[in-house]
């Protein structure tokens, strides 16, 4: 059984570990992405008070975390190199995701993707953006996989991303 829902501070415990092994993965590959602080522990915790932290539950364990925000993320307000397809802020950013260790490589991003899309259509929201690292090879498949669009370039705290959005 796998399903998305909202993350509590008890599951705290078990993202941490999730992180965790994100960065590790990517450290594997030429890029800086999650290679500082963030995500940090403080980051997940103020992600799950705002309401904002779900976790993707498999055979129930906590096998996924991400953060979904709701309305405009001034991240995504500027955009270089291209353009969103609209200006309106009735948008849901999708931004850390990670799959534990065990769970990589099972097609769990789809999972995720098709829990997010249903979550914010019953909001009556359609729009959905996310960014990675221009060096991020993997999470540019997933995207595009999931039907995602390039739509250009944003700056994020530690650098350029690309950015990608998705139109139900």
């Amino acid at each position: 059984m796998i399903y998305l829902r909202q993350a509590t501070l008890s599951d705290v415990s078990a993202i941490v570990p999730i992180i965790n092994d994100a960065k590790k993965f990517l450290s594997g590959f030429d890029t800086d992405q999650w290679q500082g602080n963030y995500p940090a522990r403080s980051d997940i915790e103020r992600f799950i008070n705002n309401k904002e932290g779900y976790v993707l539950i498999v055979d129930d364990e906590v096998a996924g975390f991400s953060a979904l925000i709701a309305g405009e993320d001034k991240a995504y307000t500027t955009i270089e190199n291209g353009d969103w397809t609209n200006d309106n802020f009735a948008y849901i950013a999708v931004h850390c995701i990670a799959f534990s260790d065990k769970y990589r490589g099972l097609g769990l991003a789809t999972s995720l993707f098709t829990a997010v899309f249903t979550l914010g259509y019953e909001r009556g929201i359609k729009d959905f953006r996310v960014d990675t690292h221009p060096n991020n090879k993997i999470m540019q498949h997933v995207f595009e996989r999931e039907g995602f669009v390039r739509r250009g370039d944003v700056t994020i705290s530690d650098g350029a991303r690309w950015a990608y959005q998705l139109e139900l």
